[in-house]
């Protein structure tokens, strides 16, 4: 047994069943171990590293297990960054295993020799080591996938390429040689007593109560839904939270922040207490005012409690169990008059959603082309968004049920990560249907190549829907629109416009079916071909740039601003001025400010 050959055994035995990788010199031992290992765990090729690593995020986001992707030395492993580090802001258990030059030529300036414990230390800052020597692999491997597992955190694996190729050894029980065991508990900690009497009284002592969770309360759903009945408070999410509460609860108000709804907004501007619940959300402006609210924060890092907001308490632990301690010392709110109001206005945001999905555009709205899949979503969707406007429209108007699952790059807010997460849930859940909401800039990065990747493993998955929606605008949206509201400046067409590409017809190239939408009594029966084709399916949905991601907090002035600067020198002026207003009103006048 070489050391290659042990590395896939231990992979094997701690469950890992697929490694997203590409092959390179640099781990060809690796590769001649995985033929002798007949593929087990399975190889899954991607057309390039960081996809490799993108897929194993959403791989690990989909499944709850730790996502383990693999690259040869030098350019391999240095492409492998973008997505370790999206694994690294959005707290995702990923291991990377990397190959590099042999120790003989370590130094020597030689053919693809980086200095990778350099270059992974701040990545993989929680674990990187390099393999020198047979014995120190078990325990190396070991601490890798525990401590990503526990921590939360990318940890590396770096393995010369003579290294992988030796007999062997397993640790002997002699002096500095470091045996190693497999497997970790389920732990879950919890605050101290006097702690969660403390947090009791501070929330039970307020009358306009706000909670905000992220994806450290996907676990914890009942417990939330009971403290916020309890306390008669209203319920915000974080992007990376969205999934985690559904919003078929009348009481949950959507998302937060930029890409936010109108009532979350309203309700951190007026509460007078706040308990954040696993969420690290960036944006204190969306939180509220410092001598406003009365706060408590529960999180299971101690790292990231204190964070964003003056808390008066910090609760080091998991949210479910904290809760479940929390709840019988919570009095239950008689008085429904907040929560009342919180209702009336998520309900209203609905309807304000349902009338900027019916503007006009030219050729498609692409609020409509999100807001008409709203209703289409099956009960056990997986959706991943990506960057861009299109995190906007995903943000706020598709509505999760229970059951369903959706997530993006959350921290490192990355391009080109939804089509590689949509193929990385399709090996963690092969069962369920998946679909990517994807901008046309993020669909040239790298979209289009790792259509190729679906083409050539969706005949393993017993449900082959993997739709990836590509809202062409042939504009990088969101930086046109950031540009002209916070900048005053015009679109700068030599940085923002950007080819039309026949996306479904490069996919039908591939084996796979598509259809391009420019009609808006085309989307729904689109959207529902998709979602019964026998095989990946790519929409084209040739939408309007002059449709503003408009954030519900946007001010008049704001949009005077953005409209000024369309005045100045946008090509299409009158159309983005014409939507920007359209798309404001819905949200001020009574039925939407008719003509």
């Amino acid at each position: 047994m070489k050391v290659a050959d042990y590395l896939l055994q231990r992979l094997r035995e701690w469950q890992v069943e697929h490694v997203f990788a590409y092959p390179g010199d640099g781990i060809n031992g690796l590769l001649a171990a995985w033929g002798r290992a007949e593929d087990r765990p399975r190889f899954i090729q991607a057309r390039h590293e960081e996809m490799s690593a993108f897929q194993a995020v959403g791989y690990a986001k989909f499944s709850g297990r730790t996502g383990v992707c693999a690259a040869t030395s030098g350019p391999g492993a240095i492409h492998l960054l973008n997505g370790l580090y999206d694994a690294k802001l959005d707290h995702v258990p990923v291991v990377a295993v990397v190959g590099q030059t042999d120790r003989s030529a370590m130094g020597g300036s030689y053919q693809q020799e980086v200095d990778l414990l350099s270059l992974y230390k701040d990545v993989a800052s929680d674990y990187c080591e390099m393999v020198t020597v047979p014995e120190q692999l078990p325990n190396v491997l070991d601490r890798a996938m525990r401590i990503a597992a526990t921590r939360r955190a990318p940890t590396a694996l770096i393995i010369p390429a003579d290294v992988q190729e030796l007999d062997y050894e397993p640790p002997s029980h002699v002096f500095k040689q470091v045996p190693s065991s497999l497997g970790v508990g389920h732990y879950a900690p919890v605050p101290a007593a006097e702690d969660l009497a403390r947090a009791a009284d501070i929330l039970n002592a307020g009358e306009r109560p706000a909670i905000l969770i992220g994806q450290g309360a996907r676990h914890a759903r009942a417990e939330v839904e009971q403290v916020a009945d309890l306390l008669g408070a209203g319920v915000a999410k974080a992007l990376l939270g969205k999934d985690a509460l559904p919003d078929t609860l009348p009481y949950v108000t959507g998302a937060i922040g930029l890409l936010g709804t109108r009532p979350s907004y309203e309700m951190m501007r007026d509460c007078d207490t706040l308990l954040v619940i696993g969420s690290s959300f960036p944006y204190t402006q969306f939180l509220p005012e410092f001598d406003q609210a009365r706060a408590v924060q529960i999180d299971i890092e101690p790292a990231m409690v204190g964070l964003r907001y003056p808390f008066e308490l910090n609760l080091v632990g998991d949210a479910a169990q904290t809760l479940q301690r929390l709840v019988p010392l919570l009095d239950r709110r008689t008085d429904g008059t907040w929560r009342e109001a919180i209702e009336k206005g998520t309900a209203r945001w609905w309807e304000v959603m349902e009338r900027r999905a019916e503007v006009p555009a030219e050729p498609l709205n692409p609020e409509y082309v999100v807001h008409a899949l709203d209703g289409l979503l099956p009960d056990d969707v997986i959706i991943a968004a990506d960057s861009g406007s299109a995190a906007n429209w995903y943000a706020r108007h598709l509505r999760m049920r229970e059951g369903m699952r959706g997530s993006l790059s959350g921290t490192l807010a990355t391009m080109g990560s939804a089509v590689p997460y949509a193929i990385g849930a399709k090996f963690a859940h092969p069962d369920r249907p998946a679909i990517a909401l994807v901008g046309d800039g993020a669909m040239q990065m790298n979209g289009l190549a790792e259509l190729l990747t679906a083409a050539k493993y969706f005949h393993r998955w017993s449900d082959p829907r993997l739709v990836v929606a590509v809202l062409n605008n042939q504009d990088l949206n969101q930086v046109t629109w950031e540009m002209r509201a916070l900048q005053g400046a015009p679109q700068f067409e030599p940085s923002q416009s950007i080819p039309d590409v026949p996306y479904a017809d490069v996919a039908a190239q591939f084996g796979l079916d598509g259809e391009r939408v420019e009609t808006a009594g085309t989307v729904t029966p689109a959207w529902r071909r998709a979602l019964a084709a026998d095989r990946p399916y790519v929409i084209d949905f040739r939408t309007d740039p002059a449709v503003p991601p408009i954030p519900p907090h946007a001010s008049w002035e704001q949009i005077k601003a953005a409209a000024t600067s369309v005045l100045r020198g946008d090509s299409d002026r009158a159309a983005v001025v014409r939507q920007g207003l359209r798309a404001k009103l819905q949200e001020y006048l009574p039925g939407g400010g008719g003509s």
